[in-house]
């Protein structure tokens, strides 16, 4: 099983230490996690892994995420607030919220954030890429996109179709800037990638929620995404659903490794920190970071088999590997 191979040895998919693996499992009080026993979510996540493993992905599986957004994420996290900023290196990243429609007023959308806009976005661009074109018949395919997440497809102030729809609104509303430098050059990219937002109307006596029915992508983005779309595979990615953070890496490494020529790359926790860990702060926010990458790369690396990233002193180095969607697709 895959893992992170550091110098103290192969660390395997939860960070347990081999050596007690052959140990009796403690009895539980019910009070803390039986740190041998794995949760719900790490035994899909295994389950993922073993199947990514020992079968090569086919054309169903291949999704697409656009390279910009491989470097520079959205939130993780609830926002407060309308706008957010994130730097990378030479290039940044805002997200300014924005209001859509209702039908009688115009009504603030919130910064998307999390997961779920993580695996909207790479189901919308797949749809977008395989039928070459902006438009996204997104309300038609909600309970089909829903139930390849594994979500039950219910109601309800925090039923998945309510998630959903508060995402997607949130996605359609915002609008991103993006800046960069290449060439001595300072350069702006300012635009919403959702260009159109079409919805019906669901009245209610007390608000008018607004059911998704199509978004259309803005032509810069659906141009710059049929150029620079990076294929994962999105059976890792709905594997690490649970963690916004390792959907981040995965995304990360799958556009980086394999353009690796030669000599590995070195990322230091500095710079680290700068792409994946803003959002740590206060006395221990370096040693709280350090933590959670580890234990998101170690999930990462299990449902991505064939990267090779070695853990050292100071950060971690990546090497040339082959993306988990081989070059003939």
């Amino acid at each position: 099983m895959a893992g992170i191979d550091s110098n103290s040895g192969n660390l395997d998919l939860f960070g347990t230490d081999p050596a007690q693996s052959a140990a009796p499992a403690p009895q539980s009080t019910g009070k803390t996690k039986n740190p041998l026993v794995m949760t719900k979510a790490e035994s899909k996540l295994l389950d993922a892994a073993v199947l990514i493993e020992t079968a090569p992905p086919t054309g169903d599986d291949m999704a697409f995420m656009h390279a910009i957004m491989c470097q520079v994420g959205l939130p993780r996290s609830k926002v407060d607030g309308i706008e957010f900023e994130r730097t990378c290196g030479n290039a940044a990243l805002n997200v300014s919220a924005g209001k859509l429609w209702d039908g009688k007023k115009f009504v603030q959308q919130p910064i998307p954030y999390g997961a779920m806009p993580r695996l909207m976005l790479g189901w919308m661009n797949t749809y977008a890429v395989r039928n070459k074109t902006p438009e996204i018949p997104v309300g038609d395919s909600a309970s089909e996109f829903l139930r390849t997440l594994g979500k039950d497809t219910s109601g309800g102030k925090r039923g998945a179709f309510t998630t959903f729809r508060k995402q997607v609104q949130a996605l359609s509303a915002c609008r991103m800037t993006l800046g960069f430098n290449a060439n001595g050059k300072a350069y702006t990219y300012d635009g919403k990638p959702i260009k159109q937002f079409e919805a019906w109307l669901q009245n209610t006596e007390d608000q008018r929620p607004l059911w998704p029915g199509s978004v259309v992508f803005s032509e810069e983005y659906f141009k710059t995404l049929t150029e620079h779309a990076v294929p994962l595979d999105i059976r890792a990615f709905v594997a690490l659903k649970g963690s916004a953070l390792a959907m981040d890496i995965y995304s990360f490494l799958v556009d980086r490794l394999h353009r690796i020529s030669s000599r590995p790359v070195m990322l230091h926790w500095t710079n680290l920190r700068e792409q994946f860990g803003q959002e740590y702060q206060g006395k221990n926010a370096d040693k709280d970071f350090k933590t959670k990458f580890l234990l998101a790369l170690r999930h990462v690396l299990a449902v991505y088999p064939q990267a090779k990233v070695k853990q050292v002193t100071g950060g971690i180095l990546l090497f040339p590997s082959p993306p988990p969607i081989p070059y003939k697709f």
